[in-house]
């Protein structure tokens, strides 16, 4: 059996505003089309979450080479393969802790 619906959530709009979300609503009520635009939006992006996945793990990268040779130090092969495999492995993870902030208030 579906939960049932028992919390509400309203806003106000502007005469403009309200014209705009009835052609998008199309068929739908404004009340279904605004509960679904507002389930999908609370609900993170995977296109988003991979390229910023992808973002992360080449920031990692960067930073850590850069780092090493402005210390004028060389970077081995070996050593790039690690700095590459630890940024592939950790590039998911860090992404969805950098997703997150916004929804928590700049709290990780």
């Amino acid at each position: 059996m579906p939960s049932l619906r028992t919390k509400s959530v309203s806003t106000k709009v502007t005469d403009e505003e309200y014209a705009q979300m009835e052609a998008l609503a199309g068929e739908q009520t404004i009340s279904e089309w605004a509960r679904d635009v507002l389930l999908k939006a609370a609900k993170p992006n995977a296109g988003e979450q991979v390229v910023l996945a992808e973002v992360v793990a080449l920031r990692t990268i960067l930073l850590n080479a850069l780092y090493k040779l402005g210390q004028k130090e060389e970077l081995s092969a070996e050593e790039m393969q690690e700095l590459i495999e630890r940024a592939d492995r950790e590039r998911f993870h860090r992404a969805k802790e950098r997703l997150a902030v916004p929804a928590t208030g700049g709290q990780p």
